[in-house]
Formats: structure tokens, sequence, C-alpha cells
């Protein structure tokens, strides 16, 4: 416990890998997270519905601050389509709004044609229940009240596409895709590419980046009071390592704490590229690469615990 109360006093924190069960919201397991972890500092890179499961990324302490930095991960799931039946929701919470019997008519080599189709870069139209803004308001909210918005397509990177499991009217899928990817939407349109239409009825996130769901506290373990060990958390240095990285002195070390923008001579990098800042073993920061400068953008204090 008195590891814990040093984190929750300064310490720099870890990212926590979590698998959420289907029912409870992504903010239940935060909850459960800062009761048996000790501290109020927790947030989340990236919710998931509640009839969703998997993966989720947790982090403690100052790591709360450095979730833009992970949201843009790849994902990888496993989704469950149901194909002839349309939800308000495009999912299996939602009111069915239509039915198609097409399905019956589909072969299996259509459907993987169909599938091939939605490879690489595509435009997606959000689902109207969705946590996306439009004037400071979910998007959820508005549909709640009836309302229907017209959203502007937002475009995604379908990796890959595969079928693990074809039981007609259901189609069982693996997708690789780019952060910000609806697979609602997804599933949605893939019915409509199919001449009928479809909803989504399961879905597990398995991996965001390099985090697999296999490396993960179970989120119920959580609520019992179990807290993480081992490979369930991840040091911030280790989470980010798909970023630029530099190594400094001690006295440029000290400036940026600081604040103060230093010159950078090291590498390649583009103005506006996110860097992260070490010395002599410890992390100092985030930095953003402006006009051959480091500007501090995300600094962990000298005293934070490492």
């Amino acid at each position: 416990m008195k590891t814990m109360k040093i984190e929750e006093e300064g310490g720099i924190g870890r990212i926590v890998l979590v698998d959420k069960p289907e029912g409870p919201t992504s903010h239940d397991v935060v909850l459960w997270a800062r009761r048996t972890i000790g501290t109020g500092r927790v947030g989340h890179a990236g919710t998931l519905d509640p009839f969703a499961s998997g993966l989720l990324l947790l982090m403690t302490g100052w790591s709360t601050r450095i979730s833009q930095y992970l949201t843009g991960l790849p994902k990888e799931y496993d989704a469950t389509i149901r194909l002839g039946i349309k939800t308000d929701t495009d999912d299996v919470t939602g009111t069915i709004v239509n039915q198609n019997g097409n399905w019956n008519r589909l072969s299996r080599t259509k459907i993987i044609e169909t599938l091939n189709g939605f490879e690489g870069i595509i435009s997606q139209e959000p689902p109207q229940y969705s946590a996306k803004k439009i004037n400071g308001e979910r998007m959820y909210r508005r549909a709640r009240r009836g309302e229907w918005t017209d959203l502007d397509p937002i475009t995604v990177k379908i990796d890959s596409i595969l079928i693990t499991d074809l039981n007609l009217p259901f189609i069982r899928v693996r997708i690789r895709c780019s952060s910000g990817t609806y697979i609602r939407s997804l599933a949605r349109e893939i019915g409509e590419a199919l001449d009928t239409e479809a909803h989504l009825s399961g879905l597990r996130r398995l991996s965001i980046g390099k985090f697999s769901v296999g490396d993960s506290i179970g989120a119920l373990a959580l609520r019992e009071g179990r807290p993480p060990s081992g490979h369930e958390q991840v040091p911030i240095k280790s989470a980010l390592a798909h970023m630029e990285s530099i190594d400094v002195g001690k006295g440029v070390a000290n400036k940026l704490r600081n604040g103060v923008s230093v010159g950078i001579t090291q590498g390649k990098y583009k103005d506006g590229e996110a860097i992260l800042v070490s010395s002599e073993g410890k992390l100092v920061g985030i930095h953003e690469i402006d006009g051959g400068l480091m500007k501090p953008k995300k600094i962990v204090p000298a005293d934070f615990i490492q």
C-alpha cells in the first residue's frame, strides 16, 4: 500500500492493461482501478461500449497526461456481424428498424470478395449513437432525443478484415484498423454492400498497438481488490516506444523541465513532431519540434518517482 501512496502523491505512474468484460462501462473499470490501486489519478486511452469486451489502457499518476499519444495507435478486433437486421444504434443493443432476407442468397465467395473491398483507405459515416461531439454535445444524447444529425464522413484505414467463422446470418471477422474506425459503422456498411442489412452483434478488442489483451488483468479482479502486477502494467517509456526519442544531458534536461525551449541538433525531425526526451535513464517529458527547437509539452517533474 505504501507504493500506491507514493504514486498518488507524485509518482510517474504506469499504463495498466485491463480486460473489460461485457456489461460494465469503461468508467466503471476506471472507478474499480482507482479504489484498488489507491489513487484518484486514473484515466483511459479510448473507451469500449458496455456490450463490448477486451483491452482497455488505463493510466495512473502522471501518465494520465499522455493519453493522446496512445489513443492514435492501431487496433485489432474480433467482431461478429449479424446480417439481415438493421438497428438504430448499428449494434445489438439497439431497436430493430429494418429487416432484409437477402443474406440467404449469399455465397462465401461473394462475402469474401465484399470484405476485401473494405481493405485500405475508406470513408465512413459515424453512427448516430456515438461519443462524437457536435457543438459540445455527445451524439448519443441527441440520438436518444430522436434527433438526426448530418455527419461529415471520416477517413480511416482497414489494414485487414478476415473471416474466422461463417454461420449465416452471422459473420465473425478479425479486423486490424486505424484508430478512430467505427466497427459498428463498418458492420452496417458491409450489410449495405451485400445488398442486405446488418448490425454489430459482438465485439472484443484484442490489441492496441503492441499491447495485447492476453497480457492484461481482468477488470473483475480489479473490482475485487487485486492490484495489477508484472506484465499487466507497463512503464511509460515502454508504452511510448513507438515515438521518436532522444537522450539529453542534465543541463538541457533542467532547462526543458523549467519550460525553456532548447535547440535540437540530433536526428531529422519534422515541425510539429512529438518526441520523447530522456536524461540519465529518466523520462524528462514529451516535446514538440518547432523550427529546430524542442518545446516542452508534457513535463515530468524532477522529483517524481520513476
